[in-house]
């Protein structure tokens, strides 16, 4: 039990300072570990972490990051959310405020599989939100204030 605990922190180390803590932003952090879902199977893989701990603790320790951080990104205020997916369609080449797509599609693909319908229904309901937030206040680089 303590070598799997010790195996849990050691991947999460790992993701975090490699993969996660480079990227600009919670949403940007959401679709890179939802990326990494096969949703026909609802496993996670990485390959340079299986390749270093097997594939059932890294599916593990991604699924459990991928819930965490979705939940934590819930907890954000409004606010917050639209600046990090603000910054995150601005990072992202061709997308920016005007031309926000953000497609059914994506909005579940994004979602950890296993999340609580409430979650995923608040989840929806914030991006809508946003939606709406970005495409009425123009971004304050194109608008100059």
């Amino acid at each position: 039990m303590l070598h799997q605990l010790q195996v849990h922190r050691e991947i999460l180390y790992k993701l975090a300072a490699l993969y996660l803590e480079p990227l600009g932003g919670s949403f940007e952090r959401l679709f890179y570990l939802a990326s990494l879902c096969d949703r026909t199977s609802a496993t996670y893989k990485l390959e340079a972490l299986s390749a270093t701990f097997g594939e059932p603790p890294v599916n593990e320790a991604l699924a459990r990051a991928h819930e965490e951080l979705f939940e934590a990104l819930l907890e954000l205020p409004l606010a917050q959310q639209e600046l990090d997916l603000r910054a995150f369609l601005q990072s992202r080449a061709g997308v920016g405020s005007g031309n926000f797509e953000f497609s059914e599609e994506s909005i579940r693909d994004c979602m950890p599989p296993d999340a609580p319908a409430y979650l995923k229904s608040l989840f929806r309901s914030n991006v809508d939100a946003l939606r709406e937030l970005l495409l009425s206040r123009p971004s304050r680089a194109r608008s100059g204030k």
